[in-house]
């Protein structure tokens, strides 16, 4: 178990926070938001397993999971746009933590085992995605592919005259 808190302190926690903090400055709320809450989840799941893993109740690390079940599962919807491989990170990443968390609510040994599997198919992915981007930026063409990006809308450009957010309220009391 040593090496596995090594890792979620070093890479899965210290790392994805930096990664997120270093996507902020480049606009992406979603690398942001994702790098840096993953990044705490795994200090906490650390910390957790270090401190408290024997003295809390199995239905309370149930409702922990569920929640970061539910995280996930919103930031999948935030990124139906964005390269299928991303998508596929997310969807196996909200069913994992959606089997776990009843893994623990059931008692259920088969459910934790699935749980399990969706974490490993989750990090394939996952590596797979990070090695595509690397080798893809690298050759500057797609070696290993990832799905093609859907374009966002365009927003249609402000009326000239029209009142921004940044000129304040746009009623006054």
């Amino acid at each position: 178990m040593g090496m596995v808190l090594a890792l979620a302190f070093a890479y899965g926690g210290t790392a994805q926070i930096i990664a997120g903090v270093l996507e902020l400055p480049r606009g992406n709320t979603f690398g942001t938001t994702a790098f840096i809450s993953y990044g705490a989840f795994w200090w906490s799941f650390a910390l957790f397993v270090v401190f408290f893993h024997d003295k809390v109740p199995a239905a309370f690390v149930g409702w922990y999971l569920f929640m970061w079940g539910v995280f996930a599962f919103y930031m999948w919807l935030a990124i139906f746009r964005a390269n299928t491989a991303l998508q596929l990170v997310f969807l196996a990443l909200w069913i994992t933590f959606f089997l776990l968390a009843a893994s623990e609510w059931t008692g259920s040994a088969a459910i934790h085992h699935a749980g399990g599997y969706g974490g490993l198919v989750t990090a394939v992915l996952a590596f797979y995605l990070s090695a595509a981007e690397v080798i893809n930026e690298a050759y500057g063409r797609s070696v290993l592919p990832i799905g093609a990006r859907r374009p966002r809308a365009e927003r249609p450009a402000p009326r000239r005259g029209a009142p921004r957010l940044a000129d304040g309220p746009l009623l006054k009391v």
